[in-house]
This record gives structure tokens, C-alpha cells and sequence, in this order.
């Protein structure tokens, strides 16, 4: 039985479907393939547009100094990952006509996903899909060319109809220039096309850091051909500003907006409440495929109330690990020994440096191996201050070569992996910076238990010492020090006084923390709840503001 819904055409930059197909870089991604395999659950009329990356995101490799070097392997996928419509659009790049090439990927258990590809002997720009998130800025502005306006050309070649255009991100944006356009062939003025299109788009915006909400110069827009003739430079900067923000021009070219949990909710409507004539943001709190991401064993055991079940089943996961990083690092960890998991993108207000800070707590911790730390993550190429962060996890490996490990190359595999066989999930964001964060919801759902931060996702969840732990009291300060410094405080006492002690002299208490915590979560951090939602208050007619 479908789902009661409008047609959605769902515009992302990445998707994180399988392992094999690598067309996405993180968080983003995940959650997109996710979306799309809960909308295919639910039978809902959706469809994802994104593009076909030849060399998808950074491949992470470590030199001898511990420093990130990246590399970009080309990819080649066969029949049963995706097939090629014969479908072709063309766009325009800097005044070039470029081919644009429609594959289509259903073959993980999702909605229908066509990708786009520019990759097309003798064409201009044909190493525009090549790359995710990274090369020049003009790059950037042809990759979000094809993406929107090539996926709304695309949709009407494959016959798509489509009442709903969902931006998930703003890369996505200038799809909302090309449905304004087409409406201006059929003699509409500007205006009135541009407020038509407000009532068919909707935009979900997932980060609240400055830096990771994209800007443009307005010229050099105009100069790749976004504005497609028909939005001139001073109509963008009414739209986005100078220089152009692709978030606040998709919070002006949308009838509703969300966040990705209840706090960020909060925090994005505080962070763009200076924009004029924007949509209302709403929350919808992101939830994760239970198909891809929980072992069946553990869940059921929380069901059924059989504790000893449900430890075998996560000792069975915690040897998976063990085992896939002593393949991965050369790390043997100890079965019998406290082991937690922190996998994250490299980036400085993650923190993943924090529970290294105090060395004369964390040390003799580690030296008799009483905790055992594996880490994960990737810094953005460009991001020199995120690759000092790889560098910092890869030399405390060195320093405790038998208790802490750094997996590199942090994929699905090891998103899996880690997120079934730790036994404390750590978080350390700086709130309220992370949006949501739904690693923690898959280690949570596989009876791994939170140790976080009350950011993203968690305040929804915790009920503090019955199936996870908070750290910090939710302290927030303008002092980044006095921020830091607190949450390494309240870090060192959950770790010392409740965590180690729960899990070496009360591990019925911990078993049943386990079991709670699935039960407490395995349905409302579910991505099927997140796209009901998603029906309810964006696709159907917007919720009152």
C-alpha cells in the first residue's frame, strides 16, 4: 500500500546507498540513501535526482608523519548497480552546450535515483561530475548547474511528473531558476513564476556552522550561466545576497523549510531569522534505515527481554569490530575490555581531540588498556585544520599502540561496523553546532550506549543514566575555552565515575541500559517515522508558520 503523497522529485548532492556505489562523503549522504530506502518502504511516489561521480569523495590515506594524503580512484559500475536510461539533457556551462547523460541506480531496496553524468567523450566540462566537493569554485557552480537544472531538464525527458521539488541542501537550489524559467516561456513575468515556484519547493537545511552554508559571487554566477537568462545579477542579490547564499536563496524560494532534529530547528530559525520573506523552518528530526544499519539478533533479544541473548548478539558485533580493525589498523583490542567508538567528519568543533586533553586522567586508562578508544574520519581536502585532527587521532595510535586505533578511509563498512560492536557511542560537538547526528541513532538502535553531548538528535533520546549518558548539562558559552574546558570536565567524570565503573561491576545494569536504549529508540529514530513526517508537513500543503 503507498503512502498518501504528492510526487516528490528529491535533489541531494551525494547518496550513501552501498558501499559499492560511491556517491557520497558523509552524514548528508547516508541520510539521502536512507530517505530514499524509506520512501521505497513506504511505497511513496518519490524520486531522487543527484549526479554520477567519477572519482566520487577523498580516498583517505595516511603517510608516515600521520598526515591525511588524498586519493581519487575511478569508480566503474556494471549493470547491477545502475543502468543507463538513454536518456540525454543538455545545460548550459559558461556559454558551453553540455551533454548531460541519465543513469538510474534502484538496486539497493530504494526509490528510483537517477544520476547525472557529464562524463561524455568530446563533451565541455565533462570532468564537472567528477569530483565530490572538490576543485575551484567554478566547479562547484557547474556541479550545482547540473544538478538542478539539468535534474529538472532530466525529469521531463524520463516523463517524471512531479509536484513536489525537495532540496535537501542548497546545491540544489538553482532548480528552482529552471522551473521559473519554464514558467516564463509560458508567459508568466518573472515574479509571478518565481512565487509558482515557492509553492512547489521545499528545503531542508542540515547545518548550523557559517562556513558550511555555500556562498557564490553573483558575477561569477551570472558568468557559468545559473541565472539562465532569466535571473539577472541584481535579482540574485535580492534572492541570496552578495556574496550570493545558496541557503538563504532556497529559504526565499521555498514554501516550507526544515531542520534535521528539534534543537537544530531552534538554532536554524535563531541563525536566519534576519532573512526577509523566507520560509517558516520547522523541525523533523532525521531517523536512519533499519534494514541497512540494525542487526536483527540484537534487536529482536531487546524485544523479547532476553538479556543474555541480546550480549551474545552485541559480543558477536564487538569481535566483528575487533576483527575489522586489527584488518584495517594492525590494532588488536581485547574482547573482555571497554571499548568505544567515535567516527566523525574531521572538523574542529566535532572535537574528537577532547578525551585525549587531560593526559593524566586518559593515560593510565589507556597504558593497562581499561579503555579502548577506534576512531574514524575524514578531513575535507581542502581543510588543512581537519587533516591536523587525523593527524593528532593517528599519533595518539602510535602513542597507545594497544588500546587506541584510527581506521582511515571511514566508510559504510566501517560505519557499520563500528556503530554495531562499540560499546559506548562518544559525541563531542561544541552545541549547538551539529545538527543531528545519526551515527549516534544507529549505535543507540544496536544497544550501543550514547555517551554525548546534549546536541543534534541526543535531547531527544537521553534519559541520563538509564540508556546513555550526558555530558555536559547542555552548558553553551561565547567562551569557546570555557566551553571546551567544561565539557572536558563533565567528559572525564561520566567516563570515570559512571561509565567505568557500570560496565566492569554492574553489567546486569548495563544489559538492561542496552535494552532500553533499543527500545527507546528502534522506532522514533526510525527513517520511516522521519519520512511520514516529511509527508505531513513538506510535501503535503506547508503547516502554518
Amino acid at each position: 500500500m503507498s503512502l498518501d503523497s504528492p510526487r516528490v522529485a528529491y535533489f541531494c548532492m551525494e547518496y550513501g546507498l552501498d558501499d559499492a556505489l560511491k556517491t557520497y562523503s558523509g552524514g548528508l549522504g547516508i541520510l539521502a540513501g536512507d530517505h530514499l530506502k524509506g520512501a521505497h518502504d513506504l511505497g511513496l511516489p518519490l524520486v531522487g535526482i543527484g549526479l554520477k561521480w567519477k572519482q566520487g569523495y577523498v580516498q583517505q590515506q595516511i603517510d608516515e608523519e600521520g598526515f591525511q594524503v588524498d586519493a581519487f580512484p575511478t569508480y566503474f559500475y556494471g549493470d547491477d548497480v545502475m543502468t543507463d536510461t538513454g536518456v540525454e539533457v543538455a545545460v548550459t556551462i559558461a556559454g558551453d552546450h553540455v551533454r548531460v547523460k541519465v543513469w538510474k541506480c534502484d538496486a539497493y531496496g530504494n526509490a528510483p535515483l537517477y544520476l547525472l553524468d557529464t562524463d561524455l567523450d568530446g563533451n565541455p566540462h565533462r570532468w564537472t561530475t567528477g569530483q565530490l566537493y572538490a576543485g575551484p569554485e567554478s566547479r562547484r557552480v557547474a556541479q550545482e548547474i547540473v544538478l538542478g537544472v539539468g535534474g529538472v531538464r532530466a525529469l521531463r525527458a524520463l516523463g517524471i511528473e512531479t509536484d513536489v521539488y525537495h532540496f535537501n541542501e542548497g546545491h540544489a537550489l538553482l532548480a528552482a531558476f529552471e522551473l521559473a524559467r519554464e514558467k516564463m516561456e509560458r508567459g508568466m513575468s518573472r515574479d509571478e513564476a518565481l512565487a509558482e515556484v515557492r509553492e512547489e519547493c521545499v528545503f531542508t537545511t542540515h547545518t548550523p556552522i557559517p562556513q558550511g552554508n555555500e556562498t557564490h559571487p553573483t558575477e561569477r554566477l551570472v558568468y557559468m550561466g545559473a541565472g539562465l537568462g532569466v535571473i539577472d545579477q541584481d535579482k540574485l542579490r535580492e534572492i541570496g545576497g552578495e556574496p550570493f547564499n545558496m541557503t538563504v536563496g532556497a529559504l526565499r524560494l521555498a514554501r516550507v523549510a526544515n531542520g534535521v532534529a528539534q534543537l537544530h530547528g531552534k538554532t536554524a530559525n535563531d541563525m536566519w531569522n534576519w532573512v526577509e520573506g523566507r520560509a517558516p523552518i520547522h523541525a523533523i528530526t532525521n531517523g536512519v534505515h533499519p534494514g541497512t544499519w540494525i542487526d536483527p539478533d540484537v534487536d529482536q533479544a531487546a524485544v523479547d527481554g532476553d538479556l543474555d541473548g541480546l550480549w551474545r548478539a552485541h559480543q558477536a558485533n564487538k569481535r566483528a569490530l575487533i576483527a575489522h580493525t586489527k584488518e584495517r589498523t594492525g590494532v588488536q583490542f581485547t574482547e573482555d575490555k571497554l571499548l568505544i567508538g567515535f567516527a566523525r567528519r574531521a572538523v574542529a568543533y566535532k572535537r574528537a581531540m577532547l578525551i585525549f586533553e587531560d593526559e593524566q586522567k586518559i593515560s593510565p586508562l589507556l597504558e593497562t588498556g581499561r579503555v579502548q578508544l577506534v576512531f574514524a574520519g575524514k578531513a575535507h581536502p581542502m581543510d588543512s585544520s581537519g587533516k591536523a585532527i587525523v593527524q593528532g587521532l593517528v599519533e595518539m595510535q602510535r602513542r597507545y599502540p594497544d588500546s587506541v586505533a584510527f581506521i582511515t578511509d571511514y566508510d559504510m563498512v566501517t560505519g557499520a561496523a563500528m556503530t554495531r560492536g562499540s560499546d559506548v557511542w562518544l559525541n563531542t560537538p561544541r552545541r549547538p553546532k551539529e545538527a543531528s547526528g545519526t551515527s549516534g541513532m544507529k549505535a543507540a538502535m544496536n544497544g550501543v550506549l550514547n555517551a554525548s553531548i546534549l546536541d543534534g538528535w541526543w535531547p531527544e533520546a537521553v534519559n541520563d543514566g538509564k540508556n546513555g549518558w550526558d555530558i555536559g548539562s547542555g552548558f553553551i558559552s561565547a567562551d569557546q575555552r570555557a566551553q571546551d574546558e567544561h565539557d572536558e570536565a563533565s567528559l572525564y567524570d561520566v567516563l570515570l565515575n559512571k561509565i567505568i565503573p557500570t560496565y566492569y561491576d554492574e553489567r546486569d545494569t548495563w544489559i538492561e541500559m542496552m535494552r532500553q536504549s533499543i527500545l527507546d529508540t528502534r522506532d522514533f529514530f526510525s527513517c520511516h517515522r522521519m519520512v511520514r513526517e516529511y509527508v505531513e508537513m513538506m510535501y503535503r500543503q506547508p503547516v502554518a508558520a
